[in-house]
């Protein structure tokens, strides 16, 4: 049921991930806190994209707000606030240091089961 749904590790670890409905600031100190809460940091995670809004137009990509993009990915229709963390440092041991770019745009990413599992970097680094 739903509930399984809700509990499907893959999913819970996208939203780790690439999850943040309400961010306060997208800039270098929101992408090195972020960053660190959310276990990305050891090492220093090179690129991390976090897309804000609704989880549930998120989750939608996998069905009505997404088209087949590739090898099986999907393309939002809608475009999403995103901000994306660039790691600057030098050595991927922490203190991680980023740089915080804040856009506007269409998502690429994988789905199993209906659910979100994969966040397509490549895309949205181009």
């Amino acid at each position: 049921g739903s509930h399984m749904a809700q509990d499907d590790p893959r999913y819970t670890k996208f939203l780790t991930q690439h999850y943040d409905a309400k961010p306060k600031g997208r800039d270098a100190r929101y992408c090195e806190s972020m960053m660190r809460r959310r276990g990305l940091t050891s090492p220093c995670k090179e690129v991390n994209t976090f897309i804000h809004g609704n989880k549930g137009s998120i989750k939608a990509i996998c069905g009505a707000n997404g088209s087949p993009y590739g090898e099986n990915l999907r393309i939002s229709q809608s475009p999403f606030q995103i901000t994306t963390c660039k790691h600057t440092g030098g050595s991927p041991r922490p203190p991680c240091r980023y740089r915080a770019s804040a856009g506007f745009r269409h998502v690429v990413i994988a789905c199993e089961n209906g659910l979100p599992v994969h966040f397509d970097e490549s895309f949205i680094s181009l």
